[in-house]
């Protein structure tokens, strides 16, 4: 109808997102913020046939005004949170607000032993001796550390401003919860270090893994799995050629939990 606004028509392109934690990030936006969209889900394989830089995810846009096609996780989410400003992706607060940009970028850009050593599978489980790097260890430590400085300061700034704290890294859900949601998988697939883990880190995990939100992606997950088209080989038991590195999956009921420290 005339006077009418037309809605945006989201199209996100990228591959098996219990693989991919640069889809997984855009994916968990669109889903927890109820953002109407359709997707396209390329094999690895086949990325360079959509994809001219090699890369996904692709958000496309068509709306009145608006014919554009992006790239960059990162960017994705910032076009979203400016296209839905009601939404409240970011903070409402502007000194929130800075300090969850600031984490998502560092998260985006960083923490590249990781990514490298350990590589993104939701659904794997690894146990014995898992050799992790001094720098990988540095930078378990610095994660640990942002999601206790998070949690802290949200805590402290919202009590000031009397708001609500819903227990995300900035009181409630934003885009640095969904870019730090991958690499939350990478510490119960590779049973990572949480020694340096304050309880404030610790009470975000609980946080991330019991929403609701959250969980009916990890359900997605291990539907996912049920296609054998889905499977990569090259992030299967990455740890092959040791005896004393362990793999399987894990259950889809499993409960996270830390020993010792409830």
């Amino acid at each position: 109808m005339a006077g009418e606004t037309q809605q945006p028509d989201y199209h996100l392109i990228g591959t098996h997102t219990r693989y991919s934690s640069w889809t997984s990030r855009v994916e968990t936006v669109l889903e927890y913020f109820n953002i109407p969209y359709t997707a396209q889900i390329v094999p690895l394989s086949e990325v360079k046939k959509v994809s001219h830089t090699g890369l996904v995810p692709l958000l496309e846009c068509r709306s009145l005004g608006d014919d554009i096609r992006l790239n960059d996780s990162l960017a994705i989410c910032e076009f979203l949170a400016e296209s839905n400003p009601e939404l409240k992706l970011w903070p409402r607060d502007r000194q929130l607000r800075a300090l969850a940009r600031s984490a998502a970028a560092e998260m985006h850009s960083g923490f590249m032993t990781l990514r490298n050593t350990f590589g993104t599978n939701f659904l794997g489980k690894y146990t014995g001796n898992i050799p992790i790097s001094e720098q990988a260890k540095k930078e378990i430590e610095r994660l640990l550390a942002i999601w206790d400085s998070a949690r802290r300061t949200a805590k402290a700034r919202l009590a000031e401003l009397k708001e609500k704290d819903e227990g995300f890294l900035f009181g409630s859900f934003s885009i640095a919860d969904a870019f730090f949601w991958p690499v939350l998988w990478r510490f119960r697939s590779y049973n990572l270090p949480l020694g340096t883990a304050s309880l404030e880190a610790l009470a975000w995990m609980n946080t991330m893994w019991n929403d609701p939100v959250m969980q009916r992606l990890a359900h997605n997950y291990y539907r996912q799995a049920e296609l054998p088209e889905t499977r990569i080989e090259h992030y299967e038991n990455i740890f092959r050629d040791r005896d004393d590195v362990q793999y399987g999956q894990f259950p889809e009921d499993w409960k996270f939990s830390v020993p010792g420290r409830t």
